[in-house]
């Protein structure tokens, strides 16, 4: 027998709400302020972030901001998406109910930014640095974040397949990037 729609949903409703708690009791028990794991987690948010505000080239911030908004939204629905299906997890976490924002909005998109700007400045490939980028996130930065207990890695994930998320998170964002400015140069000629 089918189950009716909408008590189907409210179960669904139900569940979440119920591992919304659970993700916040965790929290609260093994990742809140008095671990040594929340403030590496703090470093890992906010070190990039203000190292952004220094580096970041005035003349194309929004060049540079879009590709690195682009990769972070790219990369948080990736995130999300290995989350739900138990695919890697991160145990601790700055807030219980964003649980790889420092990876998703800071080190990663504001890492593979700073590469885009050199690129850009000095006139070089960016296919093949954010190649080495990938490589060194996916086989330097994420064995180090398991091997101090921040990431974890489950089912059939491993590095190379990592790395290769990080591959095309990349290129992904830059050619949404080139695709904008594009579109905007092709509005601007037309008028």
């Amino acid at each position: 027998m089918v189950p009716n729609q909408n008590e189907y949903f409210e179960k669904l409703v139900s569940i979440r709400e119920t591992l919304k708690e659970a993700g916040t009791e965790y929290w609260q028990l093994y990742s809140d302020f008095s671990t040594w794991q929340f403030w590496v987690v703090c470093f890992i948010l906010f070190a990039p972030l203000v190292i952004l505000l220094f580096t970041i080239d005035r003349k194309n911030i929004f060049q540079i901001g879009f590709f690195g908004f682009a990769v972070h939204v790219l990369f948080a629905y990736i995130d999300s998406f290995g989350i739900q299906y138990g695919l890697w997890g991160y145990p601790y976490q700055v807030f219980p109910f964003l649980p790889s924002l420092s990876l998703d909005a800071s080190i990663i998109p504001i890492s593979i930014m700073l590469v885009y700007q050199w690129t850009l400045k000095h006139d070089k490939n960016f296919f093949i640095y954010a190649i080495i980028t990938a490589a060194i996130f996916g086989f330097g930065f994420k064995p180090f974040l398991v091997l101090i207990g921040l990431f974890e890695k489950y089912k059939w994930v491993n590095y190379l397949i990592i790395f290769f998320i990080y591959i095309v998170l990349f290129l992904l964002g830059y050619l949404l990037t080139r695709l904008f400015q594009r579109m905007q140069k092709k509005s601007l000629d037309t008028k």
